[in-house]
């Protein structure tokens, strides 16, 4: 296989972009160089199912999925028919919509930390707004994290830091430029899984800790005991336990992580895949937390907008009716099955690891040719219709079928590396340049 997609006028509006959009994107993982820049497609035109269409015309096997905000397929129909019924009624109101306490109520029946709930529009929004919370509740300003929280000023502060285990940055390649200063110190990272590190910080700020906020697992499920662990720490210095789950909530359970390992934090931040890819995002917690923010000044006009709150209903109610939990171990289970085969197929070692949700490709190459072999492969996947970074987040609209298309185009890219490394001359076999390094996540 030698000819690549044509993604002419993809490149062409991205050069365009930078000249009209700081960074191109919205989105750090939206930018051409954390793919396969000048193979990989760019700018889409529509989307279906487990599938898109790029504005060349090229359809693209997707397990990306907007970086898993799309859980049930792409325009789903269900989904899709609620909303646009609920635009015909009104995509915002003057009052207040019955659905704000719908919706609460469905979180409140699902989520084991839940009690009391508040909205936002995206995970990064959510985030802030439950440091605020936190901080407003106890007084104390200091929070300690290990994870991804976005980009908010309360979370990009520890950029003054160091991180605890490489002494870089926390973020890699992400600098706090336009971050006050004054912050510096109120947002301290710690490493996941080290319980040592989380006490000692707690010792050291004692009485000035409002919350620890962590992704409670990503890839991999944490040691036993762990996250309780935490909780009881937490619990022990007056402060409270808050659970990222904008990215490993609703595949695993719709209860959360929280539900799968049995582990109740004071207050979840929700997001992403809730609404199926409308904006859309909660902090939910239990009434000592959330309580005391009716007296803080947290308000928005689009937070409660008709759209979100339907494409929410919808979405939640829809996992629970198609058996999503079972199905997603399915897919995932399947998919590290078939992916395995490939790999050994290929006369490469390495494996499909991490837990069924976000199952993730793991090559046993020498260091120095690990960023140039995970680029060939995106490269040579995307030249074969299979839009995908190592590790997917797969949605219910996959099937099978979906499952042998990606390896066995995964073989032949697997191929392709094997025989770059065997000859040594993987540069030759790149087309474009290496990928991006994304931001570190300081969580397994």
């Amino acid at each position: 296989m030698s000819e690549f997609p044509t993604i002419s006028r993809s490149k062409s509006l991205y050069k365009h972009a930078g000249e009209l959009i700081p960074g191109h994107t919205q989105l750090l993982g939206r930018r051409a160089s954390q793919f396969a820049n000048g193979v990989s497609p760019i700018y889409a035109s529509h989307a279906k199912g487990s599938r898109f269409v790029d504005i060349d015309g090229n359809v693209y096997l997707d397990w990306v999925n907007a970086v898993s905000a799309v859980i049930l397929g792409h325009a789903d129909d269900v989904v899709d028919k609620a909303v646009k019924e609920q635009i015909d009624r009104g995509s915002i109101y003057t009052i207040n919509s019955a659905l704000e306490v719908d919706l609460a109520e469905e979180l409140i029946n699902t989520i084991p930390s839940a009690e009391m709930v508040r909205y936002t529009k995206a995970g990064g929004e959510a985030c802030a707004l439950a440091a605020r919370i936190v901080r407003g509740t106890t007084g104390k300003d200091i929070i300690l994290f290990c994870g991804y929280h976005g980009w908010h000023d309360w979370y990009q502060s520890a950029n003054y830091l160091v991180d605890p285990e490489s002494g870089e940055f926390p973020f890699a390649g992400i600098e706090p430029i336009g971050v006050p200063r004054v912050l510096a110190g109120t947002a301290v990272p710690f490493l996941y899984g080290d319980l040592n590190m989380l006490e000692d910080l707690l010792k050291r700020h004692k009485g000035e800790v409002a919350a620890v906020m962590m992704e409670p697992m990503r890839s991999e499920v944490p040691p036993d005991g762990y996250l309780e662990n935490v909780k009881v720490l937490t619990h022990q210095h007056n402060a409270f336990l808050v659970f990222d789950e904008v990215s490993s909530g609703w595949r695993i359970r719709i209860g959360g992580v929280q539900e799968y390992l049995g582990v109740t934090p004071d207050m979840t931040v929700l997001a992403k895949c809730m609404t199926n890819g409308y904006p859309m995002g909660a902090v939910v917690g239990s009434r000592k937390v959330m309580e005391p923010a009716s007296r803080m000044f947290i308000s928005s006009s689009y937070w409660s907008d008709n759209i979100g709150l339907t494409a929410a209903l919808t979405t939640i109610r829809e996992l629970k009716r198609r058996d999503s939990e079972n199905r997603f171990n399915e897919i995932g289970e399947g998919y590290r099955v078939a992916m395995n085969d490939a790999i050994t197929s290929s006369g490469l070692s390495g494996g499909c690891i991490g837990h069924y949700v976000c199952p993730a490709i793991k090559l046993d190459i020498p260091d120095k040719f690990i960023l140039k072999a995970n680029t060939l492969y995106i490269q040579e996947m995307s030249k074969r219709g299979i839009h995908t970074r190592l590790g997917i987040n797969a949605t219910l609209a996959h099937t099978e079928k979906d499952i042998q298309q990606t390896c066995q185009a995964a073989a032949e890219s697997f191929e392709v590396i094997k025989k770059g490394l065997d000859k040594g001359n993987l540069d030759d076999l790149l087309a474009v340049d290496l990928k991006s390094e994304s931001f570190r996540r300081l969580v397994r």
